[in-house]
């Protein structure tokens, strides 16, 4: 029997993430990849967590660590970050957060929560592939999220009327976005919460990159400003995600959600349905490093990836053709290209493998497909001499082409 004849109809929207596949080209030595989002190994707290392990499976805390928790999460961390939560504008308690395993896994409990077939989620224009992954499979419609926009509400309210449902969320990462690198300004960020409180939709907050800014001020997270119009984490509307996967560790998948006590607590019948909960163990040790080390270790990556995005800015701009742009982000790990228009990155892509170099073609991230002629480079792996002879190879490569 062909089982795929039974699939639910939710499973024709699911696709291969074309950055997972890309990944697998890690795997080659002699590849200069800038196709991943993926911190540097080289700079995890790798004693930090060996001591914590360690520690987590001493003696009586030993059967702690390896025993079943609350769906809700391991309390000492929901301690720590409300009170991280707190440094950033965000007073609230361990019970306005959900640990989850990694905050993909929140993204996937959003929008398995929000959406019926047929809503529309407010996304940007790129977004992360990642975020149109958890929610393609909840089939939604997808419009353009442009706080910069003069577009009325009422079209945006009257346009997923038209495509069968409401409005249900705008989702942003307004802190060295993934794709693009881009950071939004107070402004902006107003614009996106005015525009939620006239829809009475929500506001999902992906702030993976936030503490990782090597230059610039900060400016505070959308939840923060909901906070201070409307007098409380409870009265809110915005979900924030956060993630020790870009700091810390990815490979001990610990993200964690921040909201108001309803929203978290029907997050937690998911992830009750979903895996139980978190690995006890990885936030044991993530708790432990956190206390220990987090603010210094920040500084030490802000400084590493500060750097490197600065050699990969000042090789774009000594080696590309004119006629290619790009992004001049403040922090992250990633810089935006668009070439000229008739050009497909991914044609370039093709090409730029035999010169043992990879990206990621920047068309996975729009919604509809379109932007052919845009690519996304990853700053954050790569070494000063790596990121000079790759960008060098990829201009050689565009230029002959145009």
């Amino acid at each position: 029997m062909n089982l795929q004849s039974i699939f639910a109809s939710r499973i024709s929207g699911m696709k291969a993430s074309e950055i997972r596949e890309l990944l697998k080209l890690l795997d080659q030595p002699d590849i200069i990849s800038f196709a991943g989002g993926i911190p540097d190994p080289a700079l995890f707290p790798q004693e930090a967590f060996q001591d914590a392990m360690q520690a987590a499976l001493t003696g009586g805390t030993g059967r702690v660590a390896l025993q079943y928790a609350p769906s809700e999460g391991y309390l000492p961390l929901r301690q720590w970050i409300a009170d991280h939560m707190g440094t950033l504008g965000i007073p609230c308690d361990a019970d306005n957060i959900l640990i989850t395993a990694g905050s993909q896994q929140a993204l996937d409990y959003l929008g398995k929560m929000f959406l019926n077939k047929g809503d529309t989620a407010l996304v940007g224009w790129p977004t992360y592939l990642g975020a149109l992954g958890a929610f393609n499979a909840y089939q939604p419609r997808y419009d353009r999220l442009d706080p910069s926009s003069n577009r009325p509400v009422a079209d945006i309210m009257a346009d997923a009327a038209a495509g069968g449902g409401t409005v249900k969320f705008a989702y942003v990462s307004p802190d060295f976005a993934n794709p693009t690198g881009v950071t939004l300004n107070a402004v902006q960020r107003g614009a996106i919460l005015d525009m939620a409180a006239q829809i009475g939709c929500a506001v999902i907050e992906d702030a993976a990159y936030q503490t990782l800014r090597y230059r610039g001020d900060d400016i505070p997270p959308l939840l923060a400003m909901d906070i201070e119009r409307s007098g409380g984490i409870e009265n809110t509307r915005t979900v924030y995600l956060g993630s020790f996967s870009k700091t810390l560790s990815p490979g001990l998948r610990v993200g964690w959600a921040v909201a108001a006590k309803p929203v978290i607590q029907q997050m937690v019948l998911l992830k009750q349905a979903g895996d139980l909960q978190t690995a006890t163990l990885n936030q044991i040790a993530i708790a432990d490093v956190a206390r220990r080390v987090f603010d210094p270790h920040i500084r030490v990556l802000c400084d590493a990836y500060g750097t490197r995005m600065q050699a990969m800015l000042a090789a774009l701009s000594r080696t590309m053709p004119e006629g290619v742009t790009w992004t001049d982000p403040d922090g992250g790990m990633f810089i935006w290209v668009t070439l000229p228009r008739g050009m497909d990155a991914k044609v370039v892509l093709q090409n730029v493998l035999a010169a043992k170099v990879a990206f990621v073609p920047g068309q996975a991230f729009f919604a509809d497909g379109s932007n052919e002629n845009s690519l996304r480079l990853n700053f954050s792996l790569a070494t000063e001499d790596t990121i000079n002879t790759g960008i060098e190879r990829l201009a050689g490569v565009i230029a002959d082409m145009m």
